[in-house]
């Protein structure tokens, strides 16, 4: 059905289901393959086999001894016909029959995993975090965009009914919790030490070495190790803090963070076990604070996430059991929550009578609790919803409902990076020991401005490219001119030259030749104007400060001129350029 990637030699193939046909297969039926079965791998494989019309056809795992034989072991019960495979390229280049893969090995392998399984004309289904590092999740959404296949990260509270009420009933249609102004979460748990394996199924040290482990202790443990994954702010927070950016309808602003490996042993854990962050965010209706916690020596209060408004407080939980929402009636009418009941967006469990039997009037009287000394509070409410599946299943459903064209994902990759970007960076505010800001384009993964410039110059763009703007203006005829400007790695810049047909070589920067172009209404960012003007060169430095500002050209500016375009390299700070390209259309 799909064609895969080159493929290598592998390690362990079971001859169950060789080449499987499509014969039997019904038109609502999607093939699955499960690649990497640990403890959540297993976790997505159970919750695959309660969904209707979903066929594993493959495992893929390279602890054949241990992981890979419990999974087989189960779809074997259910009935599902599989082969099994130690090496996922193996797997694409012999399971010709997939239409989807869900990825739950550790997080520094999604990024190669997600853009292979993409390539080979595969939807996948990834599980958080996306990836340990922000350039993986960026590799895996520009896969995505490119190959036009779904991928699906999995934060799973997006398709919960429970959290959809939330965001659906009360903050997008009504904003029954008035202006949110901060809000909080956490996971705390007691992690009792290092994850352990059975001595008869250990993996060999060659393998270890071939997959990236130094040891079986590593390999059990990855979480924990720098390069494998990002430690629990980034296993938990990817879930938790994503809520934060979807309830919020927004991205953060600037993070700030304390962390250290207080309680377990620094030998066996390198990232740290206790994180404290605080972000801002600038919302459509104000600033709102965030604050975030991470402890693994105590599970008190367990996991949750908490929005502050000025009319009410919402606290919702994966877990069913935490849930609460308590108005603040200094600031509210009881009328509002009278209606907010009376329409379903909550309920009061403690009344029995059907709520549409019920007059307004008789409802307010019964959700008042009077008190001594004088006084009244309203009765509990509730979430009319309840979520009685699979903490995982609604996210894949909304996943296989996608590939059958019957739903828009949930989580797709665009989305997933934003989370990726906001919570990886928390890491890194804890080793800088400072408030970090973002930029808006830090969350974008690719814009037309990128896909332009690259376009115009003939070659991709290197991942260390931030800033990208572009322009053009066309007078009709055919002709029309256009400016693009981004920065750069300094040291990117002479490979970005030579692998363009249309930019200069490193070696000619500070020539120039050919057309020449008025290139002062262009470094002025607006591009409206572009009129004819003698070249600029290195010798009228003099006349450039004068017409886009001394502070804009230092000793370092450079010009070069192609027949058709034009190249101007500023430096912005020791180690970045900024570089403006200007073009003509005869």
């Amino acid at each position: 059905m799909h064609s895969a990637a080159a493929a290598t030699a592998g390690l362990a193939f079971s001859p169950m289901v060789s080449e499987q046909s499509s014969a039997g297969k019904k038109p609502e039926d999607i093939n699955v393959a499960l690649l990497g079965v640990g403890g959540h791998g297993r976790v997505l494989m159970n919750a695959c086999l309660k969904i209707p019309g979903i066929r594993i056809r493959a495992v893929c795992d390279i602890w054949q001894a241990y992981n890979q034989k419990r999974a087989s072991r189960m779809l074997k019960k259910y009935r599902h016909e599989h082969n099994t495979y130690v090496d996922y390229r193996e797997m694409l280049d012999k399971q010709k029959d997939l239409d989807a893969v869900i990825i739950a090995t550790p997080d520094f392998c999604h990024s190669p995993h997600t853009v292979v399984c993409l390539n080979a004309g595969l939807h996948v289904y990834c599980e958080t975090a996306m990836s340990n590092t922000i350039e993986g999740a960026r590799k895996m959404a520009e896969a995505a965009r490119r190959t036009g296949n779904l991928l699906q990260i999995g934060c799973q509270r997006r398709s919960n009914p429970r959290y959809l009420h939330c965001y659906e009933k009360l903050l997008k249609d009504s904003r029954v919790l008035g202006r949110i102004t901060a809000v909080s979460a956490q996971w705390n748990r007691f992690v009792r030490g290092p994850l352990g394996w059975p001595q008869r199924a250990a993996l060999d040290q060659t393998t270890l070495e071939r997959y990236g482990y130094e040891s079986m202790a590593q390999f059990r443990n990855w979480r924990w190790y720098r390069g494998l994954g990002g430690g629990p702010v980034v296993d938990r927070g990817s879930h938790q803090i994503d809520v934060f950016n979807w309830f919020l309808k927004a991205n953060p602003s600037y993070v700030m963070a304390d962390g250290s490996t207080s309680y377990l042993d620094k030998e066996t854990h390198q990232w740290y076990d206790t994180v404290m962050a605080v972000y801002e965010y600038e919302t459509e209706s104000g600033p709102v604070s965030a604050y975030y916690q991470i402890l693994s020596s105590n599970r008190n209060d367990g996991y949750s996430e908490k929005f502050l408004g000025d009319r009410a407080t919402l606290v919702i939980s994966q877990a069913a059991y935490r849930e609460m929402f308590d108005p603040e009636l200094m600031n509210s009418d009881l009328m509002d929550w009278v209606g907010f009941v009376k329409d379903g967006r909550l309920i009061c469990p403690e009344i029995k009578q059907r709520i549409d039997e019920i007059t307004t009037d008789r409802l307010a009287e019964l959700l008042v609790v009077k008190e001594t000394p004088p006084g009244w509070r309203l009765r509990d409410l509730k979430l009319p919803v309840k979520m009685n599946k699979p903490y995982h299943q609604p996210h894949l459903e909304n996943f296989f409902d996608a590939i059958r064209g019957k739903a828009e994902l949930n989580c797709p990759a665009e989305v997933g990076y934003q989370t990726a970007v906001a919570v990886l960076k928390v890491n890194e505010a804890v080793q800088a020991g400072r408030k970090l800001k973002f930029k808006p384009e830090d969350f974008v993964v690719y814009s037309p401005h990128k896909e332009m410039i690259e376009h115009v110059i003939g070659t991709k763009l290197p991942e260390s490219v931030r800033n990208c703007r572009y322009h053009s203006k066309s007078y009709g005829m055919g002709h029309g001119t256009g400016w693009g400007y981004f920065e750069i790695s300094r040291a990117d810049l002479p490979a970005l030259l030579d692998a363009s047909d249309y930019l200069p070589d490193a070696s000619e920067l500070g020539q120039h030749h050919g057309i020449k172009f008025n290139i002062e209404k262009y470094l002025e960012r607006t591009g409206e104007s572009i009129a004819w003007w003698k070249p600029l060169t290195l010798k009228n430095r003099q006349y450039a400060q004068k017409i886009i500002g001394s502070e804009k050209v230092t000793e370092s500016f450079a010009l070069s001129m192609l027949p058709a375009m034009d190249i101007c390299i500023g430096e912005i700070r020791e180690d970045r350029l900024g570089v403006y390209i200007i073009y003509h259309c005869n």
